[in-house]
């Protein structure tokens, strides 16, 4: 790496982040169905209808995959819950299985020497809960509420760091507008009530955990830089427009109260009555902002329906993901979030990496490309912190190969390689190059 420890501030945070679905193996331990178990069993959805019933096997495996992350000298876990694991029906009687699997990890997270900092939400939703209409129905805020406190009633004692939810776009967007991510819905209504109510879940959330006397709360927000296909007036409005429903609806209703006009001249008749009353709950104070960073999209206008544009490729490298590498969108989200919303807020990148199709050769996985990508994103924010930015932590994405959503098992972001028959974890040259630069 281009890059030491000492080169940051005393105190400054680097960790490995996961999700639960993605890598414990959601058959075990009494967990409940989730939706996207429901997407994965239809036919088209996902790659080869692979699911996360086994995924990484987390769930007995944690203590070697945190021995790997205190022998890389990371010094922060970055770790989501399932709600379907705690409880199974979404609501009602906890799950003592789910909840003692989380104590054990917790307690093995602080024996290695690692910050627990925990995501309540990773994307699965429990399944009777998507039946009564998911992130559609506005009841889901008190019941994303209840499961708050009953987790953190249990393990928040141990808690570094607790965000609600990961990506509010993913959740809402990508979800219910494009059909990408379960519940697979393409429904502009769906998606308006969507985007609203996982951000008032997001603020019943802090207020149920400012209740149980957490501190050290915040929120997570992914970000893609959007570039204009050309220098008339419509690419221009067209990327403004993307930039105003990825990325500033989110960040403006925590930190400002409003969501953007331009978003909301094609949501507002589909949005919930009344929505206005909810910006208090919503914008309940955090303690700091996570930013979750890739890539960058360019966007041209067309003649379809709202928002009339679409993505066109980039001439920038790609990672295996096709995303453009361009680390600039992050020093710019930096700079910008902290000058439009968030001011002296401690921030962290919450997500940084890149998916590559690593192969192990004699022993060894050869990963010079993530290597590259992770030294210009780290100068990239290195920059920002040097023109002021409060930047404490980041967390790279991801410690292992992992269960990748609609795309199974083929796309790799891990620090450390996963043979997905024999489980066997073997770190990447990514790792060894991290582990160097954060313990020499």
């Amino acid at each position: 790496m281009n890059f030491k420890r000492s080169d940051f501030p005393e105190g400054f945070i680097f960790g490995a982040a996961t999700s639960s679905y993605q890598i414990e193996g959601h058959q075990f331990g009494g967990a409940g169905k989730t939706h996207w178990d429901s997407f994965a069993a239809t036919p088209g959805n996902v790659v080869r209808s692979e699911t996360g019933d086994l995924a990484c096997d987390h769930f007995h495996r944690y203590a070697n995959d945190y021995m790997l992350m205190k022998e890389g000298g990371v010094d922060a876990y970055r770790f989501s819950t399932s709600w379907a694991r705690v409880l199974p029906e979404g609501r009602g009687a906890p799950n003592q299985e789910g909840l003692d699997y989380y104590d054990r990890i917790v307690d093995s997270m602080l024996e290695n020497g690692l910050k627990p900092c925990a995501t309540l939400y990773h994307w699965e939703l429990p399944q009777p809960l998507a039946d009564l209409g998911g992130w559609r129905n506005r009841d889901i805020a008190k019941w994303f509420a209840d499961f708050a406190e009953v987790i953190m009633g249990r393990i928040g004692d141990r808690m570094y760091s607790v965000a609600p939810i990961n990506e509010p776009w993913c959740v809402a967007w990508l979800s219910h507008f494009l059909g990408h991510h379960a519940p697979g819905m393409r429904d502009i209504r769906a998606t308006a009530r969507a985007m609203h109510h996982v951000l008032l879940a997001h603020g019943s959330a802090i207020q149920a955990m400012r209740g149980l006397g957490m501190s050290n709360l915040g929120g997570v927000f992914n970000l893609e830089w959007a570039t204009p296909a050309d220098d008339s007036d419509a690419a221009r409005e067209a990327a403004e427009l993307y930039d105003g429903y990825y990325n500033r609806f989110f960040l403006g209703g925590v930190f400002k109260k409003a969501y953007p006009e331009n978003v909301m001249r094609g949501l507002l008749p589909h949005m919930p009555k009344n929505f206005e009353d909810d910006f208090d709950v919503i914008g309940t104070p955090l303690d700091w902002c996570g930013l979750n960073y890739y890539t960058r999209k360019i966007i041209a206008p067309n003649e379809g329906a709202w928002p009339s544009h679409e993505e066109v490729p980039g001439p920038l490298p790609k990672t295996q993901m096709d995303w453009e590498i361009y680390p600039e969108g992050l020093y710019q989200f930096l700079k910008r979030t902290q000058s439009e919303y968030t001011g002296d807020l401690p921030l962290l990148v919450t997500e940084n990496g890149m998916a590559n199709p690593d192969l192990i050769q004699d022993g060894q996985v050869n990963d010079q490309a993530r290597i590259d990508y992770l030294n210009q994103h780290v100068a990239a924010a290195k920059r920002a912190m040097a023109e002021g930015v409060p930047l404490k932590g980041y967390m790279f994405w991801s410690l292992l190969d992992n269960y990748e959503w609609a795309l199974g098992y083929e796309k790799r972001f891990g620090l450390v390689h996963v043979d997905f028959e024999t489980l066997e974890r073997t770190p990447k040259l990514s790792y060894e190059a991290l582990k160097v630069a954060l313990t020499s």
